[in-house]
C-alpha cells in the first residue's frame, strides 16, 4: 500500500524519516510519497485530511482528532525545548506578534502564558519571524525550531521562554508536534508505521553521516553545529515514543487551552 506522508523539511523531521522514505528499513511492505511542508500547513492538510500520515502540531490535534489519531513515535517533545518570545530594539506600543501560524502550538502556549499576546498578531513562515522582529515590522517574535539556537545572530532579546514557563506549569516536557495517521487505516497497520519510524530513528542515529546528506539538503542555510543541536534537542526518548509522560502532556495542554477559553474543540 502507498501512503502520503507529510512532515516539514527542518533537521528533526528529515534526520527522524531518512531511513523510512528511503527504504533503509521496512515497512510490511507499505511505500511513502512524501509532502515536505511547513507545519502550519501540515495543520491545515490535516484539516482537510488530505494526507495518509502527517506531522502535526500539538495544538493542532483537538481539531483533527476525530480524522486521525497519534501514534507514538516520531513526534517532538521534550525539556527544555519550547518556544521562545522575543524583540527586537525597535519596540512600538503596538506590541504586534509575529507567530508560525494560527494552528501551532507556540501560538497556543503563547495565549496560556499572556492573553494579550493573541490580542495584535501577523502570521508568517517560522523562518522569516527573525528577520521581520529585526527589521521592526514586528515588535515580538514566537521562535521555533532552530531559532532558539540562532535569535541571537538577529539582535533579537529574549522576552521569555515558553516552554521552560510551561515545565514550571506542570511539570511535564513540552508537547510540540506528533505524527497523526488517518483512523481508517487499519490498527495493525498503524502499528506497522509506528514500528517502522521507530527504527528510522533508531537507524539514523546509527547512520548519522549517512543520514546527514540528506538533512543538509533541506538547511541549507544552517551550520552542521545548529543542524546537529537541533536534532539533539528534538529527536530524543520521546521521539522514540512518546510514552506516559507525553501522552500527559498532550492532554494536559489541551485542557489548560480549553479552561483559558483559547480551544474549544473536543477534549
Amino acid at each position: 500500500m502507498n501512503y502520503t506522508l507529510g512532515y516539514s523539511p527542518c533537521p528533526n523531521d528529515t534526520f527522524i524519516f531518512y531511513a523510512l522514505v528511503h527504504k533503509k528499513v521496512g515497512c510490511a511492505g507499505n511505500d511513502f510519497t512524501v509532502h515536505m511542508e511547513d507545519v502550519e500547513t501540515l495543520n491545515q492538510m490535516a484539516l482537510e485530511g488530505r494526507l495518509d500520515i502527517t506531522k502535526v502540531s500539538a495544538a493542532a490535534y483537538g481539531h483533527i482528532s476525530g480524522m486521525y489519531a497519534l501514534l507514538r513515535s516520531g513526534g517532538a517533545a521534550g525539556w527544555g525545548c519550547g518556544p521562545l518570545l522575543v524583540s527586537g530594539e525597535r519596540l512600538s506600543d503596538r506590541k504586534r506578534l509575529a507567530i508560525p501560524g494560527l494552528m501551532t502550538t507556540a501560538y497556543m502556549l503563547a495565549g496560556m502564558y499572556d492573553s494579550k499576546l493573541r490580542d495584535n498578531i501577523v502570521v508568517m513562515p517560522f523562518d522569516k519571524i527573525m528577520p521581520a522582529v529585526r527589521d521592526g515590522e514586528a515588535d515580538l517574535g514566537l521562535i521555533i525550531h532552530e531559532g532558539r539556537f540562532t535569535y541571537q545572530d538577529y539582535g533579537l532579546t529574549l522576552v521569555a521562554d515558553l516552554g521552560a514557563w510551561w515545565q514550571m506549569e506542570t511539570g511535564l516536557p513540552v508537547p510540540l508536534g506528533a505524527i497523526a495517521a488517518k483512523r481508517e487505516i487499519q490498527t495493525e497497520t498503524r502499528a506497522q508505521i509506528d514500528d517502522a519510524i521507530r527504527a528510522s530513528v533508531s537507524y539514523a542515529y546509527a547512520n548519522i553521516d549517512e543520514t546527514m546528506t540528506y538533512v543538509r539538503h533541506y538547511a541549507q542555510e544552517l551550520s552542521d553545529e545548529v543542524i546537529m543541536s537541533h536534532i539533539r534537542l528534538y529527536v530524543n526518548e520521546f521521539s522514540m515514543d512518546c510514552g506516559a509522560l507525553g501522552a500527559a502532556a498532550i492532554e494536559t495542554f489541551m485542557e489548560m487551552a480549553r479552561q483559558r477559553g483559547i480551544y474549544k474543540g473536543k477534549p
